[in-house]
């Protein structure tokens, strides 16, 4: 796959009557397999963001096939698969706006996205707080609760520290792109950037602070470890955010 470049990508679609015929593949595809409808983008016209468009393809055409489900250290619950293309007929009704608009209508839609992952880490890393809590409160070592060490007091305030700046940075970001604000762009980026880093660290050290209970499939806290670690991957990598920040930053 383009991964990261994505006006890269080479899946293409050429007219023919009523048609496009699509060929071509697509990795990583959360919900590949089980999605009914596909929201593809691939390449009409020359190389460039100017030769991407969008197309509605649905599951059942033929020449639409899926590769083996991935096996992924987290985000189970949700099957990826490789989309495939062979041939496959897609009406030119299935449009999505005009060709060309492709690449713009993709990357509209990153900034909802990159909030919603940024969302998600944030609830992970509140939800490994409240473990750690209960935790550090019921699990003694050398006679006390570990909940007396002040070294673990002080690494809880930090982890609470970073959450709600993380929770305000995701909070401002929305407010900025639901008002279409010409920073919006930024924060969003802003907004994945810290929020993923930070809750994946917070999730981190809650599962250290879990000793090796943590570790164990039988505690939740090893699960947000496990699943928030992508966040810092999908949605545009956490270097690409970087990218577009100081872009941003540097330009006006």
């Amino acid at each position: 796959g383009s991964g990261s470049d994505a006006a890269s990508l080479i899946t293409t679609a050429k007219r023919d009557g009523d048609c496009y015929i699509l060929n071509g593949s697509k990795a990583f595809i959360s919900g590949g397999g089980e999605t009914d409808l596909y929201v593809l983008m691939c390449r009409t016209g020359n190389t460039g963001p100017k030769g991407i468009s969008c197309l509605l393809v649905e599951k059942g055409t033929p020449g639409l096939s899926f590769g083996k489900k991935e096996k992924k250290v987290g985000w189970n619950s949700q099957p990826t698969r490789a989309v495939i293309f062979e041939d496959c007929a897609v009406p030119v009704s299935n449009l999505i706006g005009k060709e060309g608009d492709g690449f713009s209508i993709a990357m509209n839609g990153l900034n909802g996205g990159r909030i919603n992952i940024a969302s998600c880490s944030v609830g992970a890393a509140y939800a490994s707080i409240l473990l750690t809590q209960d935790h550090l409160k019921v699990r003694k070592q050398f006679g006390k609760p570990l909940a007396n060490s002040q070294y673990l007091q002080f690494k809880l305030a930090e982890m609470a520290t970073g959450l709600v700046a993380a929770r305000l940075m995701v909070r401002n970001a929305a407010a900025a792109l639901q008002e279409g604000r010409q920073d919006a762009v930024t924060l969003c980026a802003m907004a994945k950037l810290f929020a993923t880093d930070e809750c994946f660290t917070i999730c981190n050290q809650a599962l250290q602070m879990h000793g090796g209970y943590g570790y164990l499939k039988d505690y939740a806290v090893q699960q947000f470890v496990r699943d928030t670690r992508v966040h810092q991957i999908l949605e545009g990598t956490n270097e690409v955010m970087r990218m577009l920040i100081s872009k941003n930053l540097l330009n006006d």
